[in-house]
């Protein structure tokens, strides 16, 4: 795998989980904080590889902002 390339499905997965997280619905919330935890693997699996890492940092505090989330949602 070209793992430049990663940053799509990356980039997708972010805006997925973005999108789920402004509805209304509560359970839809709940799995948009979960693809955000994903969108962060992906991150930091790129940051890696590229040495971005200013951006693993931030995927990991992210990263803890979601769980947080995802304890106050439930």
């Amino acid at each position: 795998m070209e793992w430049d390339l990663l940053q799509w499905p990356a980039m997708a997965v972010t805006v997925i989980g973005a999108w789920l997280l402004t509805s209304t619905a509560r359970h839809r919330r709940f799995i948009g904080f979960g693809v955000f935890l994903l969108s962060n693997v992906l991150w930091v699996l790129w940051g890696l590889h590229t040495q971005a890492f200013a951006v693993i940092l931030l995927q990991v505090c992210l990263a803890l902002l979601n769980v947080r989330g995802l304890k106050e949602n439930q």
